[in-house]
């Protein structure tokens, strides 16, 4: 499997973005895909994650009201809209995915992407 993501960029605080996960490959249903972000100086912290699915959703408390995890079985793609972006969402944003379940913990996951650079400016 895998996984190519793109949508990043350099925006302003209050700005909107999108980003999207295409996988390639055999995906197993069980399974769904995550976001996590890594800030520079930071560990990578989980941000949120979808089934394949689509009946479960989970996501970080401190972004719950302002990103949206969504998905598209039929194209494999799983998207993240993010609004209202603080220069404190600036990190690397990486998509995982996982076989089995997913969830909050790295070790779930299987498969990583390359990451893309999201930058908030104030």
């Amino acid at each position: 499997v895998q996984l190519q993501a793109s949508g990043g960029g350099l925006v302003q605080a209050g700005d909107s973005l999108r980003l999207s996960c295409a996988a390639s490959g055999r995906t197993d249903s069980r399974g769904g895909m995550g976001w996590f972000r890594q800030a520079p100086g930071k560990e990578r912290e989980f941000v949120s994650a979808i089934t394949w699915r689509g009946d479960s959703t989970t996501v970080r408390n401190s972004v719950k009201d302002r990103f949206t995890i969504s998905r598209d079985g039929a194209k494999n793609t799983v998207y993240l809209q993010m609004n209202s972006l603080k220069p404190e969402d600036t990190a690397v944003y990486y998509c995982a995915a996982a076989e089995r379940q997913v969830g909050a913990s790295e070790s779930m996951y299987d498969y990583w992407g390359q990451g893309t650079q999201v930058t908030v400016s104030s």
